[in-house]
């Protein structure tokens, strides 16, 4: 029989690590309702984690969801100022090597909002199941900054030109449109327990040596690719976007509750 991991690891920071299915399956929930806001300590838990689930040879699967009504309102707009902003995206982009590298399958539960880089965190997971009510964006460009993450693994999956659409306007979308969009792969009443349900059917029954490999291999060229383009748009946002005036105004008009006034340069 194969060996399973029932030891969980001790996370520094506001998300909640629960195991299921004997161990075989590590929910995680961003547990500061209720915006659940990615913001460091929620980010390096997270990081945390996947670290320990590629390490933990009897994890098949992960479930990542919100505490309360939202998934998350997405990350720290504090954490995107001058003095800040260029820790906050290293950080930021680390979560997401961590999760490519630890070649687990993962399964983000949608309720409400899911929102800037929540939406770059579901976008990333294996497969997304959402309830009714969900709304799903990238708002960023209503801030006058960009999505990094999402204008990677966005065109991955849904294509281009929906991609552009949603990084360009900023507009949420309903469940529904994002199911047909295939931001969303499944819609149900209660998220949590179909995606445990799909799981179960699907993932448990097999060889979680395999899966990890599965997974390795059909992300492979998605793991390169992000490697390389992160650390261009990582540039793209420090040098040229946090220089001009309209990123900054953008942030502290939202952090003050007020209308941006753009120069358009």
């Amino acid at each position: 029989m194969e060996q399973r991991t029932h030891a969980l690891p001790a996370l520094e920071g506001p998300v909640r690590l629960e195991a299921l299915e004997e161990g075989q399956v590590w929910s995680l929930v961003l547990d500061t309702p209720k915006a659940n806001i990615l913001d460091g300590p929620k980010v390096r838990a997270l990081t945390a984690a996947f670290h320990a689930a590629g390490e933990a040879r009897g994890v098949k699967a992960l479930l990542i969801s919100g505490a309360g009504a939202h998934f998350s309102f997405g990350a720290s707009i504090e954490e995107h100022m001058p003095g800040s902003v260029e820790a906050m995206l290293t950080g930021f982009h680390d979560m997401f090597r961590a999760l490519l590298a630890a070649a687990v399958p993962t399964v983000a539960v949608v309720r409400g909002q899911c929102l800037g880089g929540a939406l770059e965190l579901a976008s990333f997971c294996t497969r997304v199941v959402a309830a009714p009510d969900a709304k799903l964006g990238q708002p960023e460009i209503r801030l006058g900054v960009i999505a990094p993450v999402a204008s990677f693994i966005l065109p991955e999956r849904i294509g281009r030109a929906a991609a552009e659409e949603l990084c360009l306007t900023g507009r949420s979308v309903a469940a529904e449109e994002a199911r047909a969009l295939g931001l969303v792969d499944e819609i149900a009443d209660d998220p949590h327990a179909r995606a445990l349900a799909w799981v179960r059917e699907h993932l448990l029954p097999l060889s979680g040596s395999s899966l990890r490999l599965a997974q390795r291999a059909v992300r492979a060229g998605l793991a390169e690719r992000f490697q390389r383009d992160i650390a261009q748009l990582e540039r793209l946002y420090l040098d040229e976007l946090m220089a001009s005036h309209d990123a900054l105004e953008g942030l502290r008009s939202f952090l003050e509750k007020r209308k941006p006034v753009w120069r358009d340069a």
